[in-house]
């Protein structure tokens, strides 16, 4: 008989309360080769994120991937740590701090939101084993992933799944799968671009997502088509030409084709042929990580001006701003539409079941 998760003297009648989960990638817990091994190797099992038939890839990945690439990875993450740890942890758990306060003053003290990483610390069974004690019985699911892929979103889901598969009670469940043409995002996007260019002056803008796999966008995956939309929108807000934005590809792996065109390759040929002064924004990053800090930030950069950019600037994600949590906010107030406040009950009700269950022996 399988063994479900439940509440030993479990307070029958107690309210039950909404509960939010946001969810990012992850990160290691240190700079270390170790720590990356231990990290890449829980990412890239996930069949979500590599789709090669198990038996071959677990050679590719344990023969070759991770004797090889922790160390280099590992030099990477050194670039960007901070005092207090990893960007992408730090900045995600400000924005799930500033996020449930700004909820519970909305919507009363009795809302929990907590946060998970999909590969790493802290678990999405940890954050969702923290609502379950809190008696949440109404959760919504926050990918911190603007545009869907199979490779992100989708792996949010089977985590939470998989979790919830171990319950006693299961909650009732909704499931952000995408926010990218959110208008509060979009404006959000377009705010931080025309910031940033009062402050470091305007150049040509160019939106870089993260990539995959070419096939998965002919398998149907709508990534691409949702990277495009999102940037679209973003430069009709800010009024640009077809000329003075452009979207791109980056972080890609191996020998097969992946989306087009590459971020460096792009770069590469703006640098030599024009326009030599970039502004690159990341709008599939939530929070800034190793992709945007050091692969866009620094490498990218000095790769641009070596090969004869002249200016190159980064803008930052939307991290832990006020603007971000607004953002969220109303995704969030949307999505769980028609559910009670967290907190409201009927006291009469209430007591009402705590008599029928004390009368069946459960206890108070």
């Amino acid at each position: 008989m399988p063994a479900y998760v439940g509440t030993p003297d479990f307070e029958h009648g107690a309210p039950g309360r909404t509960g939010v989960l946001l969810v990012n990638l992850g990160t290691p817990d240190e700079p270390t080769p170790a720590a990356v091994r231990r990290y890449l190797a829980e990412f890239l099992w996930d069949p979500r994120v590599i789709e090669t038939p198990r038996p071959l890839w677990w050679l590719i990945l344990h023969g070759v991937i991770l004797r090889v690439r922790p160390k280099k990875s590992a030099h990477a993450y050194e670039q960007i740590w901070t005092d207090r740890g990893s960007p992408l942890l730090l900045y995600s758990a400000s924005l799930a701090e500033q996020l449930g306060k700004t909820l519970r003053e909305r919507h009363g003290p009795e809302l929990r939101v907590a946060l998970g990483m999909t590969y790493g610390n802290p678990s999405v069974g940890e954050a969702l084993e923290s609502l379950r004690s809190a008696h949440v019985r109404r959760l919504l699911v926050l990918p911190l992933y603007p545009q869907y892929s199979a490779t992100t979103t989708a792996s949010v889901f089977d985590r939470v799944a998989a979790a919830l598969a171990r319950w006693r009670w299961i909650p009732e469940l909704r499931f952000v799968t995408q926010y990218h043409d959110d208008p509060a995002y979009i404006d959000a996007l377009a705010r931080s671009v025309r910031a940033h260019w009062n402050q470091h002056g305007r150049k040509h803008l160019l939106f870089s997502f993260h990539g995959l796999p070419k096939r998965y966008l002919l398998d149907g995956d709508p990534y691409h088509c949702q990277c495009h939309k999102t940037a679209r929108l973003v430069a009709e807000s800010l009024a640009l030409g077809a000329e003075e934005f452009s979207v791109s590809f980056q972080s890609r792996v191996g020998r097969e084709e992946w989306l087009r065109p590459y971020t460096d390759e792009v770069l590469a040929q703006y640098a030599v042929a024009g326009p030599r002064e970039i502004t690159t924004i990341c709008p599939g990053f939530a929070t800034d990580c190793l992709e945007t800090l050091e692969e866009i930030a620094l490498r990218n950069r000095e790769d641009f001006i070596a090969q004869g950019g002249s200016e190159f600037d980064y803008v930052p994600a939307l991290n832990d701003s006020p603007a971000h949590v607004a953002v969220l906010a109303g995704i969030i107030e949307r999505a769980a539409s028609g559910w009670p406040d967290p907190g409201r009950h009927r006291g009469g009700e209430t007591d009402a079941i705590r008599e029928r269950a004390r009368a069946l022996g459960a206890p108070r």
